[in-house]
């Protein structure tokens, strides 16, 4: 598809020559405007550039132009002016024109000002998408879970979108930390801006002060020219620490002082930097009891763990295991392109059973190895590895219409039912977006509703 290029000019003679070239020269769409009324008109049929003049009846092209920014900040206009003065360039590109020529224009130099103008555009705009794609993928719609204890956890997570106490989250390694720090900052006040990862255990412990902090060119050996730290990059986001309980006596001093004061030095550097960062940490360690064992500086975890966040492994979270099993199973099959249909009874039992000592990494890491070596539609015991088949427990596991919960049975029927009953609590009632959330029709909710005896007026 052809970019599209607005021409906004009054005088009919350059409009024509522009079109010349711009349209049967360089071939974009083009549409034409004498004035810049009939041009806000049509802004929504997004054109990929505006090539504006400055003299224009009514409206005049500054006007125009701040106009279009505040409808579409990157959209790139290049003005034209037969003034042809500094002061008018400096204008407009004051006010965020991309570019400006003065008249008589020279093709030869505005076709190449086009070209960039228009890939920088589409830049922004993938740009844009991605971040909405992140967003996306971090909303809380997105972390799969029905067990009331996570639930307990949004709730907490909840609480501290739109602030920036320093929030410290425990958790087992593989009980999705991470993911819980970017659902943090990703629906928070700093989503637009950087959220920066440093693992306080993989990187070594004599360049990790650097890589918070930064260095000065000839700080140390090796230090060739300046580096920006973590801390400057993530300025005006959210840094987050994984691992916090690996940092060494000396960076957790450090640290403590970036967070009480808000700012710091480069390593090897004099001058103050300030800091606008949300931190956020994690550590799958017993802090309190590095603080007794004098390991852990007792004032740098009251600072860190002004708003703690417990995430329980998933042994203690049953009520997600066959949840996340479904999950990983119809995301993988996209990402290895195979048809797997679901899981036999016995594979699922022991799935069930079995502690997931490295929680959601290992099964999502388990259930895309089983699909690989899948001969069948199906993941069958066969699929497991041996450690998993390992910890089959005596028993039964009963008709099809049943789960194991725990030590109890639980119908599927009654899955649906709490379901729904979730569905509606989250969305306070709302039919539509519970049918939305459940992937049901209205009708099937009702219906369901009916068949349950569910009324639409459910608490906590």
């Amino acid at each position: 598809m052809n970019k599209l290029i607005f021409i906004v000019d009054d005088e009919i003679a350059i409009s024509k020559l522009l079109t010349y070239w711009v349209k049967d020269k360089w071939k974009y769409d083009v549409e034409v405007f004498s004035n810049g009324e009939d041009l806000l008109k049509r802004i929504g049929a997004r054109p990929d550039l505006i090539l504006l003049d400055i003299m224009l009846p009514g409206l005049n092209g500054i006007d125009i132009l701040k106009r279009i920014k505040q409808i579409d900040e990157n959209l790139p206009i290049i003005i034209l002016s037969a003034q042809g003065s500094i002061e008018v360039a400096v204008e407009a590109l004051k006010f965020g024109a991309f570019d400006y020529f003065s008249k008589p224009i020279d093709t030869q130099r505005l076709e190449p000002a086009i070209k960039n103008a228009i890939k920088n555009y589409d830049l922004l705009k993938e740009l844009e998408n991605l971040k909405d794609n992140v967003k996306r993928e971090y909303s809380f719609d997105n972390i799969i879970s029905a067990d009331g204890k996570m639930q307990d956890v949004f709730k907490l997570v909840s609480k501290v979108l739109n602030n920036d106490i320093t929030v410290l989250i425990h958790g087992e390694s593989g009980t999705g930390k991470e993911l819980i720090a970017r659902a943090i900052h990703y629906n928070g006040r700093r989503k637009n801006n950087p959220f920066i990862v440093v693992n306080c255990a993989s990187i070594p412990r004599e360049l990790l002060e650097s890589e918070l902090f930064g260095h000065e060119r000839g700080s140390f050996t090796g230090a060739h020219q300046r580096k920006l730290g973590k801390f400057e990059i993530a300025n005006g986001g959210t840094l987050f620490l994984d691992e916090v309980g690996e940092l060494e006596m000396l960076l957790q001093a450090k640290l403590l002082r970036v967070i009480q004061e808000r700012e710091f030095e480069r390593v090897g550097g004099n001058e103050l930097i300030k800091s606008d960062v949300r931190i956020i940490s994690a550590t799958n360690r017993d802090l309190k009891k590095a603080v007794d064992e004098k390991s852990f500086r007792e004032d740098l975890y009251y600072r860190l763990n002004s708003f703690p966040i417990n995430l329980p492994p998933l042994r203690q979270r049953r009520g997600d295991i066959l949840v996340l099993a479904q999950h990983f199973l119809d995301t993988l099959n996209k990402k290895l392109q195979k048809n797997i249909k679901g899981f036999t009874k016995k594979a699922i039992k022991l799935i069930y059973e079995y502690n997931w000592p490295g929680n959601i990494r290992e099964m999502e890491n388990t259930i895309e190895r089983c699909m690989i070596i899948a001969e069948k539609d199906t993941i069958d015991l066969d699929d497991l590895p041996a450690h998993i088949k390992a910890a089959d427990i005596t028993g039964s596991f009963e008709s099809s219409g049943t789960l194991f919960i725990d030590e109890n049975i639980i119908p599927f029927e009654k899955l649906k039912e709490e379901a729904i009953k979730h569905a509606l609590r989250v969305t306070d009632g709302n039919i539509v977006e519970a049918a939305k959330k459940l992937q049901l029709g209205r009708a099937t909710i009702y219906r369901l509703m009916e068949k349950y005896k569910i009324e639409n007026r459910l608490s906590d």
